[in-house]
């Protein structure tokens, strides 16, 4: 038989409803105050954990930031473009790796070199705050948002796939293979 609830009880959860979590509005940085791995991994026994996915398994510090990481590149299968392995997503996908893998000097954050060498502003914002950061970049540019040449829509260039061509984007609905290379 199930037991149930009165309402109006005074035994309240504890716990509140997760919200479903949003991307950062499109041309704008994310907002400030968002929770990053560091905030959203609990460590509750004093073992190293995974600053990203919170597993205490197979962990190898980041030659970056020195930061503990899942030591899982070998999960990666070449030419999916999966983003499975927390070690690679944060090599590749990040300002911080970028710059430890080009060499450049001093703080990723102020690194003028990653500025020009990540080409749109977009892209620039998207590797200094997306979820494979140990922590974001300060205060990103604002940018215009990407556009479709043909239809108009928004293109996140981090996380959406695109064509671009000397007359610009274009989203995966409009682009079409040319006769010769399909």
């Amino acid at each position: 038989m199930k037991k149930q609830r009165k309402s109006g009880s005074s035994r309240r959860q504890k716990s509140k409803k997760q919200k479903p979590r949003r991307q950062p509005a499109v041309g704008k940085p994310p907002r400030v105050g968002r929770l990053m791995p560091q905030d959203r991994v609990v460590v509750d026994d004093g073992r190293p954990r995974c600053g990203l996915c919170g597993s205490t398994e197979n962990l190898t510090k980041t030659e970056c930031c020195g930061n503990w990481i899942c030591d899982d590149e070998d999960r990666y299968v070449m030419f999916s473009y999966a983003r499975n392995s927390c070690s690679r997503n944060h090599r590749r996908f990040t300002l911080c790796g970028g710059h430890h893998a080009e060499g450049h000097d001093g703080d990723w954050k102020t690194c003028a070199k990653c500025r020009e060498e990540s080409g749109e502003t977009e892209m620039y914002v998207y590797y200094g705050t997306n979820e494979y950061n140990f922590e974001t970049l300060p205060n990103p540019p604002s940018y215009e948002p990407t556009r479709c040449v043909k239809c108009g829509r928004i293109i996140r260039l981090g996380c959406e796939s695109y064509m671009h061509g000397s007359d610009g984007y274009q989203c995966e609905d409009c682009y079409e293979m040319p006769p010769h290379l399909a």
